[in-house]
């Protein structure tokens, strides 16, 4: 598959202004009224609206150039040429207010109506995030009605062309010296005109349902972050179905703290053992984030020194290899001592030369 940039014929750093004026270019040139029957060409005005339409979304594009095509996988992008869009009209639908000069206006190809398209939001554990996980999600959204195959008409009839847009489903008026294209008001664009509806769906040609979906969460992701299951949306009578977003909301887990890819985690160490040294037992996010492993702390260990174990991470989304983990040393100091501690430790204040605080001496403890 291509880089999206060299499909667009544009530099890696190419502006919004720049994009969309390389994109407006290769629609002309492939566009399928200037092509028909030409199936390399409408290949190639797939490829260019699908390279567009990820590009001309900032985050999409901030994925897209950090981790390549497995990066919009699940955000935006299928990972093909072509996966965006699964018909010419889909693109008329998507990008229409492009080819406003194109061909007297619109295109000549009649443009089929497009779905709403939905949210659902997706709670996971900080583990899920991590690792990645497969989640189910319920979603309400119309589908197109099987008694009347989508038509909105009873079975046994059809329906009739629109007699005041002709089926065009738009319609012109002039307004002083110029004209001016609206949807037609009678059919409200569908193009036809319903005499004897569907009972079931009462002529909208759609009707709701529930249904529960499979949503795959690749390992990586962070909270807030969207993943876009295409044609999972609602169904537009006569046109083509909308997305369905998952919105990722990632609970927090208080052994590590995540920065991008890199996470940080904090490790309680006694006084005496920085100043020793020693084995110390940390957290990781092996065995779904519960591992453990040993780690060797040198002896002089200050509070706030680091140990940064490479690749130990999050991984990347859609890609080899993950961040660092970094082992952030706290060290704790007693409040209380016993008799023994204290008496050590005075005796370390005496041989460092130190001038600590006296020793707390009770009524009963002084000399008579």
């Amino acid at each position: 598959m291509r880089d999206l940039y060299e499909v667009l014929g544009v530099e890696r750093g190419a502006s919004q202004a720049d994009l969309k004026k390389a994109y407006r270019r290769l629609a002309q040139q492939y566009h399928p009224d200037k092509c028909p029957d030409d199936k390399s060409a409408e290949d190639k005005f797939k490829e260019a609206a699908n390279a567009y339409q990820i590009l001309s979304d900032e985050e999409q594009r901030a994925a897209y150039d950090r981790y390549g095509f497995d990066g919009i996988r699940g955000n935006g992008g299928r990972g093909g040429p072509n996966a965006g869009f699964s018909s010419v009209e889909d693109i008329f639908s998507a990008f229409g207010d492009l080819f406003g000069d194109f061909f007297g206006g619109r295109s000549s190809a009649k443009r089929q109506p497009r779905g709403a398209d939905l949210r659902v939001d997706l709670e996971l554990a900080f583990a899920e995030a991590v690792w990645g996980c497969t989640k189910d999600v319920k979603v309400t959204r119309a589908i197109a009605c099987a008694t009347c195959n989508a038509t909105g008409a009873a079975p046994g009839s059809k329906p009739e062309v629109c007699k005041t847009c002709q089926g065009k489903g738009q319609v012109v008026h002039a307004q002083g010296f110029f004209m001016v294209q609206t949807t037609c008001p009678h059919c409200r664009g569908a193009g036809k005109s319903i005499k004897d509806p569907c009972e079931d769906c009462r002529g909208r040609g759609a009707k709701p349902e529930t249904a529960t979906m499979s949503v795959t969460v690749p390992a990586g992701v962070d909270d807030g972050q969207t993943l876009r299951l295409a044609g999972k949306g609602e169904t537009a009578p006569g046109g083509t179905t909308g997305h369905l977003y998952v919105v990722l909301h990632v609970q927090g887990d208080e052994r590590f703290k995540r920065d991008g890819d890199d996470i940080l985690t904090e490790i309680p160490v006694s006084f005496v053992k920085a100043a020793l040294g020693g084995e110390v037992e940390i957290y990781t996010l092996e065995d779904n984030c519960n591992g453990t492993a040993m780690i060797d702390m040198k002896p002089g260990t200050q509070p706030g020194d680091v140990i940064v174990r490479r690749g130990q991470g999050i991984p990347h989304v859609g890609e080899h290899g993950r961040g660092d983990q970094v082992i952030q040393f706290k060290v704790e100091i007693p409040k209380k001592l016993s008799a023994r501690q204290e008496e050590l430790l005075r005796e370390l204040a005496t041989d460092m030369e130190e001038n600590v605080k006296a020793e707390k001496r009770g009524l009963f403890s002084r000399k008579k």
